[in-house]
């Protein structure tokens, strides 16, 4: 039987201990969904950028000089993020970035909630008939912020740091 201490201890062989399958699997998991997400999130966003502008302007949060900006930066910034995320590539900084970056999309949304704001997201689609966004978008983007949250917590919390978790294929 294996002490406390002995238990999610790196093996010799470099793999995890048998109890921390599950978060690493998660861990995986997590990550790839969130790439996935922030890859197809940018797409629409960088083909239709004066849509997106639109979309950024009728949330009316930011002062129209950091529109345009913002419309053109956040769907490269998101591929980036996603394509970092996919390939496990600068994973702290993209776990802060991510985190980041939905807890100002969920703070939009639930601004905009309660303002009563009937405006479309602009999250994965810069068409208006994508729909407005309501309590559904928002439970939705939570889910997502939960996900990132996971991810950078299991990167920058004390014993759950490490190759262990982080080591790409690539690297082995």
């Amino acid at each position: 039987m294996k002490s406390d201490a002995d238990r999610g201890k790196i093996t010799t062989t470099g793999s995890i201990a048998p109890f921390c399958t599950w978060p690493r699997w998660l861990f995986h998991l997590s990550r790839l969904l969130l790439g996935v997400v922030f890859i197809y999130a940018s797409y629409d966003k960088i083909l239709h950028p004066q849509a997106f502008a639109l979309a950024v302007y009728n949330y009316q949060l930011l002062p129209d000089a950091f529109i345009n900006i913002t419309a053109l930066l956040l769907p490269w910034l998101e591929l980036l993020l996603g394509l970092c995320l996919l390939f496990s590539i600068w994973l702290p900084g993209a776990a802060v970035t991510g985190t980041g970056l939905l807890f100002v999309f969920l703070g939009a949304l639930i601004v905009n909630q309660i303002r009563g704001l009937d405006i479309h997201c602009g999250c994965f689609s810069t068409e208006v008939t994508e729909g407005p966004a309501g309590w559904g978008t928002v439970l939705r983007d939570i889910g997502f912020f939960i996900a990132s949250l996971y991810l950078l917590l299991s990167l920058f919390l004390p014993g759950r740091r490490g190759e262990n978790i982080t080591r790409s294929k690539f690297e082995e």
